[in-house]
């Protein structure tokens, strides 16, 4: 008990938050992985609540004295997070000795120190400078959550739900319970009146990005447009998001990228994806992979380029899902396209990319077009034999189809062919039209392939 309660003293007297919240943390410190068991063994059920009154507001040690409001709210938390110590530490002699671990006994107990947390800011008076305790208050709810959620779908005899509509109420409902408080965090950040140097609204991407990774754990992405519709309400009131934290914004970007991704908002994507990508950290190799894995597909529609083998080097896992669509795509190879579209599927579906790289394979079939077309080879001038030889811009529809056919290991007619060349040419990945009458393609001869140099 004594090294949490000087370390709570160390962090008051400083100010420091950082260092006051890393007291309810429920890790003990690689320095002293004894620290939580100590601190559980240091009182009693009888005697906590008085003993932790008086090393917060007695102390004679301590060189600051706590209003009585304030005091006593830090009173609460700790009385309840000595108890949540008490269920962690007993999950986790469960789980060594394979008996049955509660993992839904830790979450409630967890959440009746974050709601206990929550009140101290609303009621007891909690300054700003502390609000990184609601950081750790609200990660580990939502860790715990999960934990509860998992532990009770692998109890046998538990129930399922059939609902149509839900079919996973019953399997996330701690973690949508935490959803929940993590709104109420949110909400008492947001809706801080204080002037913006002693304003609880610092904390505010924090609690975001944890109620992003909750949502989309959830598969409730209409729940984060919520919050950045409440967000973009309050941007007048609210510190531009370059002041905060690095690692805050590179989160808060990711999170946005992905959800204007999910909307086929392509470009809006790419911007925050890209901006995500350059500020991250080069020594965050999982947080770079992530936001590349949507990045990637984004580009591809966008500016239709591909990834390199030097960018994907220092990730095997993306290599082995986007290379060999790269290759087949630049190769104009369809069949081998739809292949590897089939052996990611498990993957591309999970990180819900799979129906915009299937749209790859448009950008797979221009490039099989265009090498029929450079085959085509030169021609005189119509207009002036003695000029130099121009390229041939009128392609017989059947020479397409027998590329088409070839590529995809499919025999196509001359109607379905004519179907996909109409197609390439109103998504503007070609440039001519199709002379029906004369079963031939007349294209452009100036760029019949925007964007690849011929």
């Amino acid at each position: 008990m004594d090294a949490v309660f000087s370390d709570f003293r160390k962090a008051y007297e400083t100010g420091n938050g950082y260092e006051l919240c890393q007291t309810l943390s429920p890790l003990p410190p690689a320095s002293d992985p004894d620290r939580l068991d100590r601190f559980y063994r240091s009182t009693n059920f009888s005697h906590a609540q008085r003993d932790f009154k008086s090393w917060i507001l007695n102390h004679q040690a301590s060189s600051f004295t706590l209003p009585a409001e304030e005091g006593n709210g830090w009173v609460e938390v700790y009385h309840l997070y000595w108890k949540t110590v008490g269920e962690i530490l007993r999950a986790e002699a469960a789980a060594e000795t394979s008996s049955k671990v509660s993992w839904v006994k830790v979450y409630e107990s967890w959440k009746e120190m974050t709601i206990s947390l929550i009140r101290g800011y609303t009621n007891c008076g909690f300054e700003a400078w502390t609000v990184p305790c609601l950081y750790v208050a609200g990660k580990y709810m939502r860790i715990f959550a999960i934990k509860a959620d998992e532990g009770a779908a692998n109890t046998p005899g538990s129930v399922t739900n059939f609902d149509d509509f839900n079919p996973e109420a019953e399997k996330n409902e701690k973690l949508e319970d935490a959803a929940r408080h993590l709104n109420r965090i949110f909400t008492i950040c947001l809706s801080d009146r204080a002037p913006l140097e002693d304003s609880r609204k610092w904390g505010i991407y924090n609690i975001i990005n944890l109620l992003f990774k909750t949502y989309f754990k959830l598969n409730s992405i209409s729940l984060s447009k919520n919050i950045l519709k409440a967000i973009q309400a309050y941007r007048g009131d609210m510190p531009t998001l370059d002041a905060f934290p690095k690692a805050h914004q590179v989160t808060f970007k990711y999170y946005v990228g992905v959800i204007y991704f999910l909307e086929e908002a392509y470009e809006e994507a790419e911007k925050h994806l890209t901006e995500a990508w350059q500020m991250c950290h080069k020594d965050s190799i999982r947080n770079k992979e992530l936001i590349l894995t949507y990045l990637i597909p984004c580009h591809l529609l966008t500016t239709h380029t591909l990834p390199s083998s030097t960018l994907l080097a220092p990730y095997p896992h993306l290599q082995s899902l986007f290379l060999p669509l790269s290759r087949c795509i630049k190769k104009g190879d369809l069949s081998g396209f739809d292949a590897a579209l089939v052996a990611g599927e498990d993957e591309f579906t999970k990180r819900r990319i799979y129906l915009t790289l299937e749209r790859g394979r448009d950008i797979a079939l221009r490039n099989l077009l265009r090498k029929v077309f450079l085959a085509g080879g030169f021609e005189e001038n119509p207009k002036d034999p003695a000029a130099p030889l121009v390229r041939r811009t009128r392609i017989p529809v059947s020479e397409f189809g027998a590329a088409i056919s070839l590529g995809s290991r499919e025999t196509m007619d001359g109607d379905e062919v004519e179907c996909l060349l109409s197609t390439m040419i109103y998504k503007n990945l070609m440039k001519g039209y199709i002379a029906r009458e004369r079963g031939i393609v007349v294209l452009s001869k100036g760029g019949a392939f925007p964007g690849t140099g011929v």
